[in-house]
């Protein structure tokens, strides 16, 4: 007599359909991590019927000019628009995403109407600073508290979601060079020039990625050759999700901002 199970005609059944995966993580990091970091990452709550892929291109400490972050940036760019995913993520290796990041990411990825979106995190400082900015020269933006969604023109890269049509804008716009024996384009740059004021004498400018970055958008009319015409025409187009609170940890484990400090932005 056969068994149950071995009477049981079972069929496999494939799906033949396409499965998507609409979220590209990228991640520029040095080759280590802390282990904080390791379970914040890759502890998240995942949205049902939810896919992504993921990219890590490391920095060699030993020839950061070789390897210096945006061409870390630009790798992920460019790997990012060889797929057929819809949103390109950010997530630095310094940067402690919240259990729900990629729950209130999904948000944005299904209702389309936000084209970059940043989580909230401070400097790795002591007082910690927002790294929330309206405008250039004139320090953090301080009229906001945790929970709220805040409008900006700068952003930091650390915990960033950004839709592929600004990738892809900024791809076509930006010039081709060579980083190892690979071809990419320098979708982020370090702000790095020098000039000579007859009146002032020699003057140069320098800073991160990040701030350049939203410049650049904004000067060369990104979101409006991107198909985001409304947000060119903000005065304020970024929008950091403040509860989506990031924090920002160092090598030794201390994270940023201590709890005092992030007390003050609470509600």
């Amino acid at each position: 007599m056969k068994s149950g199970f071995e009477s049981y005609n079972a069929t496999l059944v494939k799906n033949s359909g396409c499965i998507s995966h609409p979220i590209f993580i990228g991640t520029p990091h040095l080759g280590v991590c802390r282990m904080e970091w390791a379970l914040a990452r890759f502890g998240q709550i995942i949205p049902c019927n939810w896919g992504y892929k993921g990219a890590f291109y490391k920095i060699p400490d030993c020839s950061p000019m070789n390897y210096l972050i945006p061409d870390a940036q630009n790798y992920i760019c460019g790997g990012f628009l060889k797929t057929e995913a819809e949103w390109l993520l950010f997530i630095e290796s310094d940067n402690l995403i919240p259990p729900d990041c990629f729950l209130r990411l999904n948000e944005y990825v299904r209702k389309k109407e936000v084209p970059i979106v940043s989580g909230l995190y401070f400097t790795k400082s002591i007082p910690s600073e927002p790294l929330v900015y309206r405008g250039r020269g004139n320090g953090y933006y301080t009229d906001w508290k945790i929970g709220d969604l805040v409008w900006v023109d700068g952003v930091p890269t650390g915990a960033l979601l950004i839709h592929r049509s600004i990738i892809q804008a900024l791809w076509n716009e930006s010039e081709e060079y060579t980083v190892g024996t690979d071809i990419v384009r320098r979708v982020f740059a370090y702000p790095r020039t020098i000039w000579h004021d007859p009146e002032v004498g020699l003057e140069t400018t320098s800073g991160t990625t990040d701030l350049e970055w939203c410049s650049r958008i904004i000067v060369e009319n990104i979101f409006y050759k991107a198909g985001w015409k409304e947000f060119q025409e903000k005065r304020f187009p970024f929008l950091i999700d403040t509860n989506i609170f990031v924090g920002h940890i160092d090598m030794d484990g201390a994270v940023y901002p201590p709890q005092y400090e992030k007390a003050k932005w609470e509600k």
